[in-house]
């Protein structure tokens, strides 16, 4: 899944603002409660700092000068699979709907681990690839390197014991087609595409939301 970011930041920015708006819990925020406290903590691929604005002090790095410019410091640009950064240097290191862009996600796992103190804790969040099966007839995520269904076995294999915190719930309400068809161009369906497709979706809808958080001590 190649990022595009800078090429169309809107298409991110229109995901979050989806979000923002029709979500009924918020990922970040389950993130930041496990994690606070583990400081310094580093998160990997932080976009627009959706983290850091619920976890204060935390840094991010990110590929993405377009993204970067828009989050909140400190900030860093970077590299998952090259942190510049010595070991054992965080407490915490977090990486939300990150992984599945890299076509190895253990090198970047192997990063962190050996950017984490002693104790420290990681943090990987992906989606699975039946999420959002109320609207399977219009649009079905493209397999990855990091789905749900692999991330836990993928993370044991560098740290060892997990746990995982699933989600399986109606998380996302879509009132009108205009929302889907927002919530569809977040996910990449082209923008001239996305209200025919969004025609075919009887609204309202609650919208099932499934992935996971993948959890490991160093």
């Amino acid at each position: 899944m190649e990022p595009d970011y800078d090429r169309d930041p809107e298409r991110f920015r229109t995901g979050q603002r989806v979000t923002a708006r029709y979500a009924r819990a918020d990922l970040y925020a389950e993130i930041a409660g496990r994690v606070r406290g583990h400081d310094p903590i580093l998160d990997v691929g932080c976009g627009e700092g959706a983290l850091e604005k619920v976890l204060p002090g935390a840094i991010g790095l990110d590929r993405s000068p377009t993204m970067l410019a828009a989050a909140p410091p400190p900030t860093l640009r970077g590299d998952a699979v090259a942190l510049p950064f010595p070991a054992a240097s965080f407490g915490a290191v977090v990486t939300v709907n990150v992984l599945y862009h890299l076509a190895e996600p253990a090198r970047a796992i192997e990063e962190a681990r050996r950017a984490l103190r002693p104790g420290g804790l990681f943090a990987a969040a992906t989606v699975a690839r039946d999420d959002s099966p109320e609207l399977a007839h219009v649009w079905r995520s493209e397999p990855s390197s990091f789905d749900a269904e692999e991330a836990p076995a993928i993370v044991a294999s560098v740290f060892g014991h997990v746990d995982v915190e699933a989600w399986d719930a109606p998380f996302v309400s879509l009132p009108d087609r205009d929302a889907v068809r927002d919530y569809l161009i977040a996910r990449c369906v082209p923008r001239d595409d996305a209200p025919r497709r969004a025609t075919a979706v009887t609204v309202p809808v609650d919208v099932t939301k499934r992935g996971c958080v993948v959890y490991a001590h160093r």
